[in-house]
């Protein structure tokens, strides 16, 4: 049996919030939006703490590096902002894009920063000076996410055509297109042991996928709207998934069934609007949620 308490709500952005994101050390994580500034949050005390850096137009993705001390932002300008910890500034501009990036990734065996946009193209940054090494076309259409195997062996990139394209992380070769969606896919994620793909779309289904076969396994009607992330516990065998319906749904690795719900419907106090990313702590495993109601909440899910 699951149980879901929530520990925290945390409030003070002006906008709808679009991403979240744990930094290097374990009890921070950072969140951003529809508003001027990166804001940073402690677990340890489940309070505010700064706001980070100013931003010039919407941040939709956020990414802290394992290897390296910064945090990067994706912007509505197509620009991607590299905040330096150390420094304790922005210490590079990375201004490739002229659409929205809406995703950032890093691959740590190449210390490489992958940045998709809008414009259907992916950039390829080295991390020692932060100056482009690649750019190459994905889609006609946006490249709304990406995902990254365990092994750094594959990326997938998740399209507002509704294709997966799957490329080789070694050459940024293309392996294959999965069709399985009929609408934009919005969240994709590897499973830990790197033997499937999971994928949501605004046609609010969950597909899962034979990461070495490429072979749909299984369609799941997870959500009634768009499912908009999906994210592994970091230790047991369970994932999250987050629905523009305002929902949270926890469902089983291994058997992919469905173990709980957490929604206003089913009596528990939480977002009112769209639920737009989660992330999962290491230092505590809480799950922290962030929406459209400019709110974030932090859940202590405990299995039985």
């Amino acid at each position: 049996m699951i149980t879901v308490e929530c520990i925290a709500e945390l409030s003070g952005h002006q906008n709808p919030i679009y991403t979240v994101e744990n930094s290097q050390k374990p009890h921070i994580f950072f969140t951003a939006g529809n508003d001027k500034g990166v804001v940073e949050w402690s677990l340890k005390t489940r309070e505010f703490v700064r706001v980070m850096m100013p931003v010039a137009t919407s941040v939709y993705a956020l990414h802290c590096p394992s290897f390296l001390p910064v945090m990067i932002t994706g912007e509505r300008s197509g620009r991607a902002s590299v905040y330096s910890f150390a420094e304790q500034k922005v210490t590079h501009t990375l201004d490739n894009h002229r659409l929205p990036v809406f995703d950032i990734r890093s691959v740590g065996s190449k210390k490489e920063i992958l940045l998709s946009s809008e414009d259907g193209s992916v950039s390829v940054w080295e991390t020692a000076g932060f100056s482009l090494v690649y750019r190459f076309t994905v889609s006609a259409e946006t490249v709304r996410v990406m995902a990254i195997s365990p092994d750094e062996k594959l990326i997938a990139f998740g399209c507002k055509d509704s294709v997966i394209r799957v490329y080789n992380l070694e050459d940024y070769s293309l392996l294959t297109e999965l069709k399985g969606h009929t609408m934009p896919v919005t969240a994709l994620q590897f499973s830990p042991d790197g033997t499937r793909l999971l994928s949501g779309s605004r046609d609010a289904l969950l597909n899962v996928w034979d990461a070495a076969t490429f072979s749909l396994l299984q369609t799941i009607p997870a959500h009634m709207f768009t499912v908009y992330d999906i994210k592994f516990h970091p230790t047991l065998p369970y994932f999250a998934t987050a629905s523009r319906d305002k929902s949270i749904k926890i469902w089983g690795a291994d058997d992919l069934k469905l173990y709980k719900i957490i929604s206003r419907e089913k009596g528990i106090h939480s977002h009112h609007l769209s639920i737009n990313k989660i992330a999962w702590s290491p230092y505590n495993e809480n799950l922290i949620s962030i929406g459209d109601d400019k709110l974030i909440f932090v859940w202590d899910v405990r299995f039985g």
